[in-house]
């Protein structure tokens, strides 16, 4: 038998399974208890239940390069939306929270040669990938709140969520908000 460098985990998921805490999740599902949807970068420094104790069904954790806002972030969150109107209609409002940091692996997008060569292999076109660096965390996500807020697929649910955004540093471990969830 080879060796995996996901056996820690298989092991890691039997303990978890032994416990009950998969019995304490929510029952609709993608409605999470405590009705937020985290947006965040994939890097493994900045894994949301280290740094802000997301704990198992209390949110919906959305996670992609910079954890920027893209196409598919706003069909995911649109799908979101709609369950949590027509599942929870009880329920006034759920809170989107964008999380960008410092020292970001995005940032090398800023790379023009890097850029170009990624495009060729398929990745994001060079603007978009240029457009997708995050090197000041606080703008980026100033940008992305926005994109959020004037999204089409958005306009009918837009008033029935608040969005905010924050900036993580690696170095401090430090959470700030730099858009106040509105």
């Amino acid at each position: 038998m080879t060796s995996s460098n996901f056996a820690t985990y298989l092991e890691r998921n039997k303990q978890f399974a032994a416990t009950d805490a998969k019995t304490h999740v929510p029952e609709v599902p993608f409605v999470p208890f405590k009705q937020v949807y985290l947006i965040t970068c994939i890097d493994p420094r900045v894994e949301p239940a280290a740094i802000v104790g997301v704990q198992l069904g209390e949110a919906i954790v959305a996670r992609n390069v910079g954890g920027r806002i893209t196409p598919s972030m706003v069909h995911d969150l649109t799908w979101i939306c709609h369950l949590h109107e027509n599942k929870t209609p009880d329920a006034d409002w759920f809170e989107v929270a964008i999380i960008h940091h410092t020292d970001c692996g995005s940032g090398l997008f800023a790379d023009a040669e890097l850029r170009r060569t990624y495009a060729e292999r398929g990745g994001y076109d060079e603007e978009t990938a240029a457009a997708m660096a995050v090197l000041d965390p606080s703008a980026t996500v100033r940008t992305d709140v926005e994109l959020l807020r004037r999204a089409p697929e958005l306009a009918g649910s837009i008033g029935k969520f608040k969005i905010g955004g924050y900036a993580y540093d690696l170095k401090t471990g430090v959470l700030t908000t730099v858009v106040d969830p509105n």
